[in-house]
């Protein structure tokens, strides 16, 4: 059989040079653990982290190995928070020192596409902490931006609402519902062209896996 990995490290050597281009920090791992490894290298001692909604940093055991390590972790899906709790959390995450997410999409113009419901995700990915470390499996490089919208409209997030046991019309259909408030989860859409201005690191680790949703 065919090795297809060489064919899947140049894609993603191509999306990090559209990264660099981009004022990103853009870098190329081949697997999991060395994209955990690069992330402990980039938080300093001692700082607090934010992490957004990401099966991938969990795939990886990011959030554990930081805990393990002493930091002070912002996550709101540790077990045993109620709501306000929670959502108390996601506001410290906007003022954390390092703030860790996953992307639902990484165009190969190096653009990263995000859609939120609550929005604390979107939103310390773009103002708040110094430093950004975006974690994306070679899944979530597409060509472009309607790639995109569509990869996680009809993917990403019918599988997350699903995890989440959420009653989102796409669960049921298996894709976009195309659906209406209250009912609508898709609630906040963010393309990231461009390194946010106030943010002076941005770090897109791309990893030659399969990660996420």
């Amino acid at each position: 059989m065919t090795d297809l990995r060489p064919f899947f490290e140049e894609r993603a050597r191509r999306v990090v040079a559209a990264l660099n281009k981009n004022l990103f920090e853009g870098l190329y791992v081949p697997t999991g653990q060395q994209a955990l490894e690069e992330i402990l290298k980039r938080v300093p001692e001692g700082a607090a982290v934010g992490v957004g909604g990401s099966v991938t940093l969990r795939q990886i055991g990011a959030v554990e190995a930081l805990k393990k390590r002493g930091h002070v972790v912002f996550d709101h899906w540790q077990e045993g928070i109620g709501p306000a709790e929670a959502d108390q959390v996601r506001r410290s995450q906007l003022t954390s020192d390092v703030f860790l997410s996953g992307s639902n999409a990484v165009t190969a113009e190096g653009h990263l596409v995000n859609i939120d419901g609550a929005g604390n995700r979107v939103a310390a990915m773009t103002f708040g902490p110094k430093k950004v470390i975006v974690v994306a499996g070679i899944n979530k490089i597409v060509r472009d931006r309607e790639e995109a919208l569509a990869r996680i409209k009809n993917q990403a997030a019918p599988l997350n609402f699903y995890r989440l046991n959420l009653p989102a019309p796409c669960v049921k259909s298996t894709f976009c519902a195309d659906c209406s408030p209250p009912a609508k989860f898709c609630r906040i859409t963010a393309v990231t062209e461009v390194r946010p201005s106030g943010i002076p690191e941005f770090v897109v680790i791309i990893v030659g896996e399969t990660l996420g949703l």
